[in-house]
């Protein structure tokens, strides 16, 4: 696993699709506290450059399910996202050749339900992400917390990584690796964890 510097990023987001019945429908939820949750994504070039970025426009909440497991939704506004001290960049991963923000203005993750003991312990959680109008099986990793109440006492810490020609971003190849790198750090605020 790579390491972070305190950047990168994690996507994600509302798919607001009718569940099927049968599926348990959620009793509490969670939002994000978006004034201390940070989302990031790393890029690196073939030459040994990284392009860290931030998406500063997002929506996220965690749902508590009837059998007590949890779901976490989360959205990005891929239009906002940011290379800081970095115009030129930011505009180009706005462009078609990265995000296609002006088709795909958002970028959504919805997990499948895990145990709240995941926050506490660490270990991978799965679910489903869509970008650029492609929507795929991925696999994060939630790290251990170093505190009882994940989220609210300190934050929910998620990394992984994604393949861009996974997603149709198959420009760039010769100056850019395949592989985007994400981090999410998370608290909560609302009704339950």
């Amino acid at each position: 696993m790579w390491k972070f510097r305190g950047y990168a990023w994690l996507l994600g987001a509302t798919l607001l699709c009718a569940l099927p019945s049968g599926v348990a429908q959620p009793l509490a939820r969670a939002g994000f506290d978006v004034e201390r949750s940070w989302l990031g994504f790393e890029v690196r070039t073939r030459f040994g450059q990284r392009l860290m970025g931030e998406f500063p426009r997002y929506e996220g909440r965690v749902e508590t399910l009837p059998d007590g497991r949890h779901r976490v939704h989360l959205r990005v506004a891929t239009g906002e996202a940011v290379i800081p001290d970095r115009p030129r960049y930011t505009s180009w991963m706005h462009g078609q050749s990265f995000f296609d923000s002006v088709r795909y203005p958002w970028m959504e993750f919805v997990s499948d339900p895990y145990s709240p003991a995941l926050l506490r312990e660490g270990g991978p959680l799965k679910g489903r992400l869509s970008l650029r109008g492609v929507t795929r099986d991925e696999e994060l990793m939630v790290l251990p917390a170093p505190c009882l109440q994940p989220g609210r006492d300190c934050d929910i810490q998620v990394v992984g990584a994604i393949e861009r020609a996974d997603y149709g971003m198959r420009e760039w190849q010769f100056a850019l690796t395949g592989e985007v790198r994400l981090e999410v750090r998370v608290r909560l605020r609302g009704d339950g964890q």
